[in-house]
């Protein structure tokens, strides 16, 4: 049973008419329309400067950032990968993880904003993404490095993780996927009747925002829903997922797949919980997020 909290904060978004966004293509074509008028910020709040080194470069043109532990020495590196259905910027909930890792659990962590959809399609992303974490890997000496990406940033950091396979067989110490977006056809037969009960996300505008952000490729593709990919050879896997999520059905299929393939899978699915729920001020939340730090911890430990 989720907690009293949890369930009031999905009713909230539930009545807030959260979804409508992804209501239908036209209302994600227009949202997309906005933000080429008017983009978004992606800066890091002032306050994570007063826990956190940060500073910010440019890999082609991708602004990345980096927050390191201030005073201390980091134990171990994080690539972190933010959502947004491809289509949106780091927001707030996204530098607040940032902030757990660095703080809890002393991690220096590299955080791009990638160029988004439609202009940033998976045939131009996924080789970027995969030499960040091709060098952050080759960089980590004795630390580690931990993959964490989550909704589109976990289908963007998985599709990097099986590039970077097929290109060296390195990998990271570990791939933590938070409701990951790994298919982003959205045909599974199990998602219609998932949709009904989910308070961020609806199947239409979904489907748009995948549709821009494959181009060219179609949208089985593993670099553009690496679901679709094989998983041999990856790095062990943490999946965190909620069952009031239309995409919840990507997650149990990685689960199945995964583990088809000989991958260690370390899967949690929380009932009655939403979207990206270990980003929510939520007890389970804060629970998913204390799991987090402890895998990221392990991976320095060796």
């Amino acid at each position: 049973m989720p907690s009293l909290r949890s369930r009031a904060l999905t009713a909230a978004l539930m009545a807030a008419g959260r979804r409508r966004r992804f209501a239908s293509a036209e209302a994600v074509r227009d949202q997309v329309a906005r933000s080429a008028r008017r983009p978004a910020s992606h800066l890091p709040p002032r306050s994570l400067g007063r826990v956190a080194e940060v500073s910010r470069t440019f890999v082609g043109a991708w602004p990345v950032y980096d927050a390191a532990p201030r005073g201390a020495d980091p134990v171990t590196r994080v690539l972190y990968i933010h959502g947004g259905s491809y289509i949106d910027e780091l927001v707030r909930p996204h530098w607040s993880l940032v902030r757990t890792l660095v703080t809890e659990a002393q991690a220096h962590c590299v955080v791009p904003a990638y160029v988004l959809a439609p202009r940033g399609t998976a045939d131009r992303t996924v080789p970027v993404a995969t030499d960040l974490l091709s060098g952050l890997i080759a960089s980590s000496g004795d630390g580690g490095t931990v993959l964490i990406g989550d909704s589109a940033g976990a289908g963007l950091a998985l599709a990097a993780a099986q590039r970077l396979r097929d290109r060296t067989g390195a990998q990271p110490s570990r791939i933590v996927l938070i409701s990951p977006w790994l298919d982003v056809s959205m045909t599974h037969p199990d998602q219609a009747a998932l949709e009904p009960a989910d308070p961020m996300l609806a199947l239409p505008g979904l489907a748009e925002a995948g549709r821009l952000y494959a181009g060219t490729l179609a949208l089985d593709d593993p670099l553009v829903s690496p679901l679709h990919g094989s998983f041999a050879g990856l790095a062990p896997i943490s999946v965190f997922t909620g069952t009031r999520d239309v995409l919840t059905t990507d997650s149990r299929e990685l689960l199945r797949r995964a583990r088809a393939d000989g991958v260690e899978v370390d899967f949690h699915e929380a009932p009655g919980l939403p979207h990206t729920y270990p980003l929510l001020r939520v007890p389970e939340g804060r629970a998913a997020r204390d799991r987090i730090v402890s895998l990221v911890r392990d991976a320095a430990e060796g």
